[in-house]
């Protein structure tokens, strides 16, 4: 980059950090002089990815003189999409630079053995989004996928072996931009739903965090000092693989007593379906958990502590200042919220559960999707501020 394009992306990123700003406000932020900050600016409004509002901005305190108008990204300047590919769903989402979503659907799908459908589905739905909004492809940054398997660090190859059969060895992102001629980004579902609720949702203002997806898979994404922690080959927080029950059911990961096999709503369908003698789905246990059932009630109840005993290693190793629970059993409250806190609270260390928060996510089952999306909305700024991209979103 030369100092010109280092500017502009200084620029880019203090707009993209506070989505409303002024020349005076990014002249203090950035330390360029402000000759530069407003020769890069009229540039980047000339471009169409900065916008200047005609109404005063009068948050700034000023002596004399008139205020200064409020700069902001144009939030259409670029778009960003995310696939959240689960055990037995897709779901694509559509988003602006701010991580608005314009468009969004949802699909059941029996993913684990059957990749190439899975993502010749995805293609397809990402196809969509771009017809049914009216999107320029060429302003699309790129494509984040969340995926509910291990994602190497070094290559990106899924570690898919048991948990997701049919994956095992693929590289994702290459599958996807083949079938779709954009950028992609990879990286496990829980880690996605961890950088959604840090970016937009119960973590916002968490340096240290852990996300628990309990679905019928079980993992968590760990943000340690602002930052995800992903291992040193990307398998960091594979809890629901944690071996709880001495001499319990075979996982599918070959190992016995995984914490999934006695935590996730497919263990607690199944555990009910055996103790009843009729079968239960998993899908019916937010209506039991609803009419207060008590053998519901019992096995959420029971899948709570499991898992808090599980995070108490999480809490005495990491030391979090919080953790976010989503996923399929997020639904179920404080009847899951206050056995995992029990559970934590009776296996930790007592210093290191000091403050300790654990409570619901703020999206819902949208956090993996969206925080797939952000896997590129967080590196907006170096796209926008690449010279390539400023010609294509001047064209």
């Amino acid at each position: 980059m030369n100092l010109r394009e280092v500017g502009r992306l200084r620029v880019l990123e203090a707009l993209h950090t506070a989505p409303r700003s002024s020349r005076p406000e990014l002249v203090r932020v950035t330390g360029l002089s402000r000759a530069t900050v407003s020769s890069l600016i009229a540039d980047l409004i000339a471009v169409g990815l900065v916008t200047e509002d005609e109404t005063a901005d009068d948050s700034e305190p000023r002596r004399t003189g008139r205020p200064a108008q409020a700069l902001s990204l144009v939030p259409t300047a670029g778009y960003a999409i995310g696939a959240d590919i689960g055990h037995q769903h897709v779901r694509v989402i559509l988003c602006d630079l701010f991580g608005t979503v314009l468009w969004e659907h949802w699909v059941a799908k029996e993913v684990d053995r059957a990749p190439e459908e899975t993502l010749d589905l995805v293609a397809v739905l990402v196809g969509r989004a771009l017809q049914e909004t009216g999107t320029d492809r060429a302003l699309v940054l790129g494509i984040g996928a969340g995926i509910a398997s291990p994602v190497e660090k070094s290559g990106g190859a899924l570690g898919a072996e048991g948990i997701m059969p049919g994956w095992v060895g693929m590289r994702l992102s290459d599958e996807l931009r083949r079938r779709t001629s954009l950028p992609v980004r990879v990286t496990n579902d829980a880690n996605a739903g961890a950088l959604a609720e840090r970016m937009y949702g119960a973590g916002r203002h968490a340096e240290d965090m852990v996300y628990v997806r309990l679905s019928a898979g079980i993992g968590a994404g760990i943000v340690s000092s602002g930052r995800l922690l992903l291992g040193a080959r990307g398998l960091a927080g594979e809890i629901g693989h944690l071996p709880l029950v001495a001499g319990g059911l075979i996982c599918r990961c070959g190992n016995r007593g995984c914490l999934e096999t006695v935590a996730s709503p497919v263990a607690i369908a199944r555990l009910l379906s055996d103790s009843w003698g009729h079968p239960v789905a998993p899908r019916e246990l937010p209506e039991l958990l609803r009419q207060r059932d008590t053998g519901a009630l019992r096995a959420v109840r029971d899948a709570g502590d499991a898992v808090g005993r599980a995070l108490s290693t999480l809490v005495t190793l990491l030391n979090p200042r919080l953790i976010v629970v989503g996923g399929d059993l997020a639904g179920a409250g404080e009847d899951i919220l206050e056995p995992m806190r029990a559970g934590v609270r009776r296996h930790t260390l007592p210093s290191a559960g000091d403050g300790l928060e654990i409570v619901t996510g703020g999206l819902g089952d949208g956090a993996e999707v969206r925080g797939a999306a952000g896997l590129v909305l967080a590196d907006a700024p170096q796209l926008l501020a690449a010279p390539a991209s400023v010609q294509a979103d001047s064209a």
